[in-house]
């Protein structure tokens, strides 16, 4: 969007418009409801109507799915992400998302497992491992927190364990598992389908 039409005479006097993109444009990827907003006034604004699902991802290796994990949590309004293991992770595909996204870390398994525990959360394990439940069969808790391994590896043995439960995708071709991304973006979308008021 190009600059605020009619100049500045006619720019609304709201708090939560920021005056340099009123001036300059607003070429941000963000809905038009929040065009020229500040992004202090888009933040607080989402936090009036985020899920009370959360989003968690191994961080072990340099994995470019987490970037798009949390562009996916910002699209289905997630409470929080939580990166688990190495501090920082590739922000490339969350395409300035995680601006808009509370994102915390947590060194390893066990202090999220105790962040969880301590915010009442059940930790649902998303694998395709041996014993692991279909999600499609399941009520999903509306209060939880979903927690997503790595590319390749998926979850590591220590997450497996210390999850309150552990469900699939239900797949139907050759391959052995979906992309990360892909996957977590399905399991968000599963809650939204049971929980989410649409409009």
């Amino acid at each position: 969007m190009g600059p605020w039409p009619g100049g500045d005479e006619s720019w609304p006097t709201d708090g939560r418009y920021d005056r340099e993109l009123l001036a300059r444009g607003d070429t941000r990827n963000v809905i038009d409801r929040f065009r020229y907003w500040t992004m202090e006034a888009i933040v607080a604004d989402l936090d009036r109507s985020r899920h009370p699902f959360h989003v968690a991802i191994e961080n072990w290796q340099h994995d470019m799915n987490i970037g798009s994990i949390v562009r996916s949590a910002n699209a289905f309004a997630a409470e929080t992400v939580h990166i688990v293991g190495r501090r920082r992770w590739n922000k490339r595909g969350a395409m300035v998302t995680d601006r808009y996204q509370h994102v915390l870390h947590h060194p390893d398994i066990a202090s999220f497992v105790e962040w969880a525990r301590d915010a009442g959360l059940p930790v649902i394990a998303i694998d395709n491992v041996p014993g692991s439940v279909p999600i499609e069969t399941v009520d999903l808790p509306e209060r939880c927190v979903f927690l997503f391994g790595q590319e390749g590896p998926g979850l590591s043995s220590e997450a497996i364990e210390a999850a309150d439960s552990v469900l699939e995708i239900v797949q139907f071709g050759s391959t052995r598992s979906i992309n990360a991304s892909a996957a977590a973006a399905v399991v968000m979308h599963s809650w939204i389908l049971q929980h989410a008021r649409l409009r």
